[in-house]
């Protein structure tokens, strides 16, 4: 059987990138092949003639098996905007995400999709991150950025899946700042707010360590 996950955030900038690299690292030291998607991402830039993501760049040339862009990133916007912004001329139609995911699903024996803000993110006029989620039907892993209000974002979001009626399979939390006060009291505050595992936690780093990172992960 085919399996994967669904990376979501509490907020934007919280480090799913970070933790969807660390997870394409963590199954390739299992042995496994594994592939990675950013179905939707804005604030992308002309590369040979076309838009591409850095985030989906990355998440491309770290996966185990090659995959062709177009399959990981099919909805890539220059505006730096929300995606149901800055695509208004081409907005995201979810048949065309499932196809592209079927395809890459069949490539690799873990898919990881990341999405792209936090669980209600528009990504056109009338669906959002969690319409796309639920789409494509993976457990759900939420990255949790630990910093001063993420308590309030991480009880939202683990709600907010529930009643979306999704399966969390864990968190995962992330220091994305060098120095945050009570960061340990943060982190059992949300351990004990939420029943989805702990998954790991990923420490901050300047420059990202990802095989270093994939031994934090437990999964």
């Amino acid at each position: 059987m085919i399996k994967g996950y669904f990376i979501t955030g509490t907020d934007t900038d919280v480090g799913k990138t970070w933790v969807t690299l660390s997870l394409l690292h963590h199954f390739k030291n299992q042995g496994k092949t594994v592939v990675g998607m950013k179905p939707v991402a804005s604030g992308c830039l002309i590369h040979n003639g076309r838009l591409v993501n850095d985030d989906a760049l990355q998440i491309q040339a770290h996966a185990s098996v090659a995959a062709d862009y177009d399959l990981i990133n099919p909805y890539a916007y220059a505006e730096p905007v929300s995606p149901h912004i800055a695509g208004r001329h081409n907005p995201v139609v979810l048949d065309k995400v499932s196809a592209c995911f079927a395809t890459l699903k069949e490539q690799a024996e873990i898919i990881l999709v990341e999405g792209a803000g936090g669980w209600y993110s528009p990504i056109s006029q009338d669906q959002d991150m969690a319409d796309l989620a639920k789409r494509l039907a993976l457990p759900i892993i939420v990255v949790v950025a630990i910093r001063l209000g993420c308590i309030n974002h991480a009880k939202l979001t683990f709600q907010a899946l529930q009643q979306s009626g999704v399966t969390c399979a864990g968190w995962v939390a992330t220091y994305s700042e060098p120095d945050v006060a009570y960061c340990e009291t943060i982190l059992q505050t949300i351990k004990l707010a939420c029943d989805a595992p702990l998954l790991g936690v990923l420490p901050y780093m300047e420059t990202p360590d990802f095989d270093f990172f994939a031994q934090q992960l437990s999964l």
